[in-house]
């Protein structure tokens, strides 16, 4: 059988699994054009119905590229270690997720 395992760093969990695994990693990608590009492809912004269902299509748009090169620009930001920011930010792919759905539904919930 086939066990998918996300694990961090933890006193209480079996090392031994961690080593008898077959260990995979993603990264992302290099720049921020293939970042921005990496950023529309993920689910849900790939999704055409989820393209229609916002009531506000272009304030959506413009919006949601203004997220995908924030979120660009926060992965590229975290190469250069501590210089230039006091505090280490993490905006990871599931953030992102989150986002868009918010932005989504703050148009559609709400008028002008």
């Amino acid at each position: 059988f086939r066990l998918w395992l996300t694990s961090y760093p933890s006193a209480t969990f079996p090392v031994a699994v961690l080593q008898n695994g077959v260990k995979m990693t993603t990264e992302p990608p290099k720049g921020l054009r293939a970042n921005i590009q990496g950023s529309f492809k993920m689910d849900p912004i790939s999704d055409p119905e989820f393209w229609g269902a916002c009531t506000k299509d272009f304030e959506f748009k413009k919006l949601l590229f203004g997220l995908a090169f924030f979120h660009a620009v926060i992965q590229e930001r975290r190469l250069y270690g501590p210089l230039g920011w006091n505090i280490p930010y993490e905006f990871t792919e599931s953030d992102m997720r989150i986002s868009v759905m918010q932005l989504q539904m703050f148009l559609d919930e709400y008028p002008n």
